[in-house]
Order: C-alpha cells, then sequence, then structure tokens
C-alpha cells in the first residue's frame, strides 16, 4: 500500500505539491518511486523558468527507465533541491520530506486530485 499523505494535492501523473506551503515544493509520489525502483539520476529544471501546469520540467531516471515530470501548477521555479545532485535516492527513501525535487511560486493550479481520488488512481 503506498503512503499518500492528505495534506498534499496530486497529478495522475504521479506528481505531488503541497499548495499550503508558497513557495510550494513538488516531487513525485511514493507510488511513483516505487514503480521506478532506484532513482540514480534527476535533471532538474532551472531555477527562475516560468512553467505551465502540465508541461514537462524534470526527468528522474531509474534503474528501470527514464520518467518525465510534470508542473503541477502554473508559476515560475524558485528553487530546486541541490541535494539531489549527489543523493538521488532520497526520492525513494522519502520522497515527500526529504526527496522533494523543485518549488514554484503557484499563479494557478490545475485540476489535482486530492488524496481519495488520487488512491482510486493507483488502485
Amino acid at each position: 500500500m503506498s503512503n499518500i499523505p492528505d495534506n498534499l494535492q496530486y497529478r495522475e501523473s504521479h506528481e505531488w505539491i503541497d499548495a499550503t506551503q508558497d513557495p510550494a515544493p513538488v516531487g513525485i509520489t511514493d507510488y511513483a518511486q516505487n514503480a521506478l525502483g532506484d532513482v540514480v539520476f534527476v535533471e532538474l529544471p532551472k531555477v527562475g523558468r516560468q512553467v505551465q501546469a502540465g508541461e514537462q520540467v524534470a526527468v528522474i531516471e531509474s534503474v528501470k527507465a527514464a520518467s518525465d515530470i510534470y508542473a503541477p501548477a502554473t508559476g515560475e521555479i524558485v528553487a530546486v533541491n541541490d541535494a539531489l545532485a549527489g543523493n538521488p535516492a532520497l526520492i525513494n527513501t522519502d520522497p515527500y520530506a526529504e526527496g522533494w525535487m523543485f518549488k514554484i511560486k503557484t499563479s494557478s493550479t490545475s485540476t489535482l486530485l486530492d488524496a481519495a481520488a488520487y488512491a482510486k488512481v493507483i488502485a
């Protein structure tokens, strides 16, 4: 059973955002990191980049595959998790805290799912 925190919002493509924070941290879900397997590399977006909700903004490479990461909101990338450069496995060990990928100053969010709706997507 995947860990799906109630305080976050989700995309069907398995990204999460904590819209209660400003800027809002973004990462991938426990379900996604488990499906990917051991994460070996993360290509993060550039700070200052303006993104649209649903736009491809990052790439995660694992021992199984490379996966695109999509912005869950429209806004500006204001920070990236530099710790992932040296330790991309943080995404595996702590996807909702230490394994966040980037922070976005949101101007609007796309249609996002709450925890219950996301649980149905991955069921």
